[in-house]
């Protein structure tokens, strides 16, 4: 096991430099001028050219990453063009609400898709199925700004029971995280009902059934353990996802998070910025496999051997 976690360490340090090389690369090779936009489109050649050498713009490009890069070795990720301040401490001032954001929309989308996938796997090729998949079709395939806006008008403007937008209270967090719910357990709806059917038809549930046991043990005992892996790796892909943040839900729900800070960012052409939160993205994905591949030996104890 020690040999594994060592191994994916390894591996994730080799992926986030080249998360590194490759955002870099893109990044200064757009058209846009950071230094332009800093200064204003009445700014003068010379003003331009002196913002350009204050950010080392002006620099070759391999020496401008070699700078980025040994600062990122000790916990620097650059600082903000427009904003003037470094790019970890905005960062991690908007920390905090991404997590909640994350916790409560992974929580919510695990519980309706674990729930859905196994009344559909259950009722195989039966209406209960059939109406969980389609509603589950439906729910992947909404746009996120329409599922927020549909509910804003039932639960915050007509019922009143959840505010309109902004950050502070749990009552705050709830529609954002129903939305992200919403649209994440059609998902793994159809990942579990896939599973669980795979899992029922296996020999030793037939042979649970022959025991004498009941319908509920072997369920929730002996087949729902075994089809929970798939749920797992996507858990981990999920906290990187969030993380990242969700713009659309964020910018419905005026929800501080740091995919509204990545927004600005862009708009801004604000690239220590929009590194240092595509870094950190990578950095939640990379350690949720992680998390991911550590969890799946204590849930299902036959990959322990493998």
């Amino acid at each position: 096991m020690l040999s594994l976690i060592a191994q994916r360490i390894v591996q994730s340090a080799l992926i986030l430099f080249g998360v590194a090389v490759i955002t870099f690369a893109l990044l200064y090779a757009l058209p846009a001028d950071p230094a332009v936009m800093i200064a204003g489109r009445s700014a003068t050649a010379k003003t331009v050219a002196s913002i350009r050498h204050e950010l080392g713009l002006d620099q070759a490009l391999p020496l401008q990453f070699w700078h980025y890069f040994t600062g990122l070795l000790q916990g620097d990720l650059g600082r903000s063009y427009a904003q003037k301040t470094e790019v970890a401490t905005l960062i991690l001032a908007r920390l905090p609400a991404t997590l909640i954001l994350m916790a409560a929309g992974i929580a919510v989308e695990v519980t309706l898709g674990l729930a859905l996938g196994l009344v559909a796997a259950l009722n195989r090729g039966g209406f209960i199925d059939r109406a969980v998949m389609t509603a589950s079709f439906v729910g992947v395939s909404a746009p996120q700004f329409v599922v927020a806006l549909v509910l804003l008008y039932i639960f915050a403007v007509t019922l009143g029971w959840f505010p309109m937008s902004g950050f502070g209270t749990p009552a705050h967090v709830v529609l954002p995280a129903l939305t992200l719910g919403v649209l994440g357990a059609g998902w793994y709806a159809r990942m579990v009902r896939s599973a669980m059917i795979d899992v029922l038809n296996q020999d030793y549930i037939r042979t649970a059934n022959a025991k004498g046991l009941s319908s509920r043990r072997v369920v929730l005992r002996h087949a729902l353990p075994n089809a929970l892996l798939p749920i797992i790796a996507m858990i981990g892909i999920d906290i990187g996802q969030f993380m990242s943040g969700v713009v659309v839900v964020e910018a419905v729900y005026g929800w501080p998070g740091i995919g509204q800070l990545a927004w600005q960012a862009i708009q801004q052409v604000d690239i220590p910025i929009i590194m240092g939160v595509t870094l950190v993205s990578a950095l939640a994905i990379v350690l949720g496999n992680l998390l991911a591949d550590i969890l799946a030996p204590l849930v299902d104890p036959r990959i322990r051997s493998r």
